[in-house]
């Protein structure tokens, strides 16, 4: 083989294994002691064993005391954030019931009327499984176990 074939080849297949930079960090944060809940403005660090995040696609972040004023944010972001859209989101994340770690919250479940409280009273509690979502609603005389997608502003009002 010729030499800038070979050249071409080895730079093609280096271009090709090399993993694409695609801008700021887009993984959980971990709340800092001055982040507050852009909807209820309590001090979020405070409570982490039931955080939602919010990650914006340059990196910033915005955290909530809990999956239900997470719910209200989405539902309507310019109200809390006018500079906000949902286009601007990358990841949303929800800290997992059993295991306190944070899970990928379009994927998660949440479990509606248990006997559980969050910070800001009922709370939608997240599970990464639907099976441990299941053993809590019945453990915990929860009414419904909701889909991110399930999780409407009808929704919303009647939980609030």
């Amino acid at each position: 083989m010729p030499r800038p074939i070979v050249f071409t080849v080895i730079l093609i297949l280096l271009l090709l294994s090399t993993p694409v930079f695609s801008g700021p960090a887009r993984e959980y944060a971990k709340p800092v002691e001055k982040d507050k809940c852009p909807v209820c403005g309590m001090f979020v660090a405070k409570y982490p064993d039931w955080v939602a995040e919010i990650v914006f696609s340059d990196g910033t972040y915005r955290v909530f005391d809990g999956a239900k004023d997470m719910f209200k944010y989405l539902a309507d972001p310019r109200t809390y954030d006018p500079k906000r859209t949902l286009e601007d989101i990358s990841v949303i994340y929800v800290t997992d019931y059993y295991t306190v770690h944070p899970v990928d919250a379009r994927k998660a479940f949440f479990v509606i009327g248990s006997d559980v409280y969050g910070p800001m009273g009922a709370e939608f509690v997240p599970f990464e499984k639907e099976s441990d979502a299941t053993e809590f609603k019945k453990d915990h005389d929860g009414r419904r176990i909701l889909k991110f997608s399930d999780v409407t502003p009808v929704v919303l009002k009647k939980f609030d």
